[in-house]
């Protein structure tokens, strides 16, 4: 296991530091940090802040995952279903959260509400063609290579 290190700043004295629930775990907890409990209505988005901010390395991206418990069990989960960190990004690190539920959650100042996980990236030079390699899929897509 590969480790980096990220520098992180706290925009507010309360705002807790992101850690990860197991020697293991792949995506380090984001916990909200607001005055006062939120409360997401059925089908509504609001945003969640965190209250710190990071200097996420060069050549690396900050990936922002649903937790599956707040997502499978509450029907809450980011907005954009996976948030993107770049590692230019200097603000506040805030989570979209969109309940999918038919009942309004609220989510509580400390709460873990996302995870985050460091991944390295590409960048792509695009270059035009006429034409493109073949395969033996082609141009087959949205379920072309069958169910099983």
């Amino acid at each position: 296991m590969q480790k980096i290190n990220v520098i992180f700043k706290k925009l507010d004295e309360n705002a807790k530091v992101p850690t990860y629930g197991s020697e293991y775990s792949a995506g380090a907890d984001l916990y909200a940090l607001c005055e006062s409990a939120v409360t997401i209505g059925a089908g509504k988005t609001e945003f969640i802040h965190t209250g710190i901010s990071l200097e996420i390395p060069e050549g690396v991206v900050g990936l922002i995952y649903a937790r599956s418990g707040m997502a499978c069990k509450r029907g809450v989960a980011p907005a954009n279903k996976v948030g993107v960190i770049d590692s230019d990004y200097r603000g506040e690190i805030i989570v979209c959260l969109h309940n999918h539920g038919e009942e309004a959650v609220t989510v509580e100042n400390g709460e873990r509400v996302a995870q985050m996980v460091f991944a390295p990236y590409f960048t792509a030079s695009f270059t035009e063609s006429r034409e493109l390699s073949g395969t033996a899929r082609g141009e087959g897509g949205f379920g072309s290579t069958g169910k099983k």
